[in-house]
């Protein structure tokens, strides 16, 4: 790996931890004045000083030990977006797992569109954490077992915008608040929030969408029972191309009627 593709993912991998913990000790209702200072001191406990100096004077494609703290640190952000995402879901008992579920599926039908591992990384990232702003939606609502009112599932609606305003600031080195901002979208322009048409969805977007409705429909919901994977196959299928990006939905199906995905150990 190139030594300004290796610093730059540092840059990306401090960021983005550092937001992490922010937003849990948020979630803790720890006081704002505080955030600071304990997240720079649990920042420090996660990503070393000396990791980063080393980086700065080290020729680092000749030094294997620094490429492999490198993968150390990409672990230690999987880690820290793993433990955001259950911190995140315990607010909402009926789909935890989710995100987690979403980005299996997300993962599996971008293997099989012949992306790369390392673009594939970046959209189970943006997958893990695509309901993010969800933080700000009252749990009461979240875990509504009726009919949420118009206004109720308008504040729903709005996860998306507060997702990107969350992620938008941080390096990434993929289009994780775009996935956050669009997973509700469609092709023919009638999601939301931005009404956005085709291309003008990003690729990762557009599988996280498809992965989402699946797993959604599939799954258990406050509201209502599972209505089982054959229905939400059904769904994508007769959506193709007007909803869903044709491409994700072939791989979708091709998984689950050729390669037997399944959800396993994680569903429900």
């Amino acid at each position: 790996m190139k030594p300004a593709k290796v610093f730059l993912l540092s840059l990306a991998i401090i960021a983005t931890v550092e937001f992490l913990v922010m937003v849990m000790l948020a979630y803790l209702n720890i006081p704002s004045g505080m955030w600071e200072n304990l997240a720079d001191a649990m920042l420090l406990t996660i990503i070393s000083a000396p990791l980063i100096f080393r980086w700065v004077i080290t020729p680092v494609s000749q030094n294997l030990a620094v490429q492999a703290q490198l993968q150390e640190s990409v672990q230690t952000l999987q880690a820290t977006v793993a433990a955001m995402v259950s911190a995140l879901e315990s607010r909402d008992s009926f789909t935890a797992g989710h995100q987690t579920r979403v980005a299996d599926l997300a993962c599996a039908i971008a293997r099989d569109m012949g992306w790369d591992e390392h673009r594939i990384e970046g959209l189970r990232l943006g997958a893990l954490i695509h309901d993010i702003g969800k933080i700000q939606v009252p749990a009461e609502i979240l875990s509504r077992t009726t009919k949420l009112t118009e206004v109720e599932y308008k504040m729903v609606q709005t996860h998306c915008e507060t997702g990107y305003k969350i992620l938008k600031d941080i390096p990434f080195l993929w289009p994780v608040a775009d996935i956050a901002h669009q997973h509700h979208e469609r092709l023919d322009g009638t999601g939301y929030p931005q009404g956005l048409k085709g291309d003008e969805i990003c690729l990762e977007a557009r599988i996280v969408a498809v992965a989402d409705v699946v797993e959604a429909i599939s799954s258990h919901r406050p509201y209502r029972p599972a209505l089982g994977i054959d229905t939400a196959l059904k769904e994508i299928e007769s959506k193709r191309g007007k909803f869903y990006d044709p491409d994700a939905v072939d791989a979708c199906l091709k998984l689950f009627a050729e390669k037997k995905f399944s959800f396993g150990d994680s569903e429900r």
